[in-house]
C-alpha cells in the first residue's frame, strides 16, 4: 500500500492507495506546531478507524507547501512507518514539462493536480484548486504545464473583510438565497460567495479564450464542492485529484528506478 500526504496551508490530506484504488482518505487541519510523534500517533489512529494496517504501508509520497513541516513528516515516516518518504520536488520525475520561468516556484500540489488532470481528462485543460488560495493551472494538449493564475481564496477574502471593516460582523460563509441582500449579513454572504464565483468565471473566460474552445475545466480542493456548482463553466469536481497525482508520480519514479 502507498500512503500519500498533501500538506497545504490550511488542510493536510492523507490517502491510502492499494494499486490504483484509493482505499481511505482523511482531511485534517494543518498544524505547524505538531510534532512527529503527534502526527505519527494521529495517522496510526486514523488507519485503525479506517481498517488499514499500518504495517501494510510500504511507501510514502508527500507534497508540501509548508517547508517547516517537511522534517517533521520525515521523522514521523521513519519512526512510525520505518520508511524514507519521497517528497515531490526537484529531481522527481513527473513526466510533465514545466514551462515556468523558474520551475521551482510551482507548488508541489499544483504539479500533482496537473499530472493527474492530464492523465485522467487529457488536454488542453485547466485545474481550478479551491484552497487557501484559488489556483488555476493550464496544461497544454501535449501535457505541458504552461503556467497559471493565483488569486485569494474565499477564506482569505473573508478574513480581510472582517479585519479591515470594523463595523462588519463575522458571518458564516455560504451560498446566499439571493444576490441582493436585505441586511448586512446577507449582503456580506452574497459578496463573498458571488465575488469568488465571479472571479473564477472571469479568469476561466480569459484563459479559455487563449487556450481554445476544447479546453476542459476540472475543479478540486476543499472549497470546490461549495463553489463549483455556481460557476457557469460547470466543471466536474474531482476531490482527490492531488492524491491521485501523487500516486501517478510515485509510480512513474518507481518504474524509472526499475529500468535502471
Amino acid at each position: 500500500m502507498l500512503l500519500v500526504i498533501d500538506i497545504g496551508n490550511t488542510n493536510t490530506t492523507l490517502g491510502v492507495f492499494e494499486g490504483q484504488e484509493l482505499c481511505a482518505q482523511w482531511r485534517l487541519s494543518t498544524n505547524r506546531d505538531q510534532t512527529a510523534d503527534e502526527y505519527g500517533i494521529l495517522s496510526r489512529n486514523l488507519f485503525t478507524l479506517g481498517g488499514v494496517q499500518p504495517d501494510a504501508i510500504k511507501a510514502m509520497m508527500v507534497s508540501s507547501v509548508v517547508p517547516t513541516l517537511n522534517p517533521v513528516i520525515q521523522e514521523m515516516a521513519e519512526r512510525y512507518f520505518h520508511l524514507n518518504p519521497y517528497f515531490l520536488g526537484p529531481g522527481m520525475r513527473t513526466g510533465m514539462a514545466i514551462h515556468y520561468d523558474n520551475p521551482l516556484e510551482v507548488g508541489a500540489d499544483r504539479i500533482a493536480d496537473s499530472v493527474a488532470a492530464f492523465e485522467k481528462y487529457g488536454g488542453p485543460c485547466i485545474v481550478v484548486d479551491f484552497g487557501t488560495a484559488i489556483t488555476f493551472d493550464a496544461i497544454s494538449e501535449r501535457g505541458e504545464y504552461l503556467g497559471g493564475v493565483i488569486a485569494p481564496g474565499i477564506g482569505i477574502s473573508a478574513e480581510a473583510l472582517f479585519a479591515r471593516a470594523a463595523r462588519l460582523p463575522r458571518v458564516e460563509i455560504r451560498e446566499p438565497e439571493r444576490i441582493i441582500g436585505t441586511n448586512t449579513v446577507a449582503s456580506m454572504q452574497a459578496g463573498l460567495f458571488y465575488g469568488s464565483v465571479g472571479l473564477v468565471d472571469g479568469v476561466l473566460d480569459r484563459m479559455c479564450a487563449v487556450m481554445g474552445p476544447t479546453t476542459r475545466v476540472i475543479a478540486t480542493g476543499g472549497q470546490a464542492g461549495f463553489l463549483a456548482s455556481a460557476l457557469k463553466h460547470k466543471p466536474p469536481v474531482d476531490p482527490f485529484l492531488t492524491l491521485e497525482g501523487l500516486r501517478i508520480i510515485y509510480e512513474r519514479n518507481l518504474s524509472a528506478a526499475h529500468r535502471k
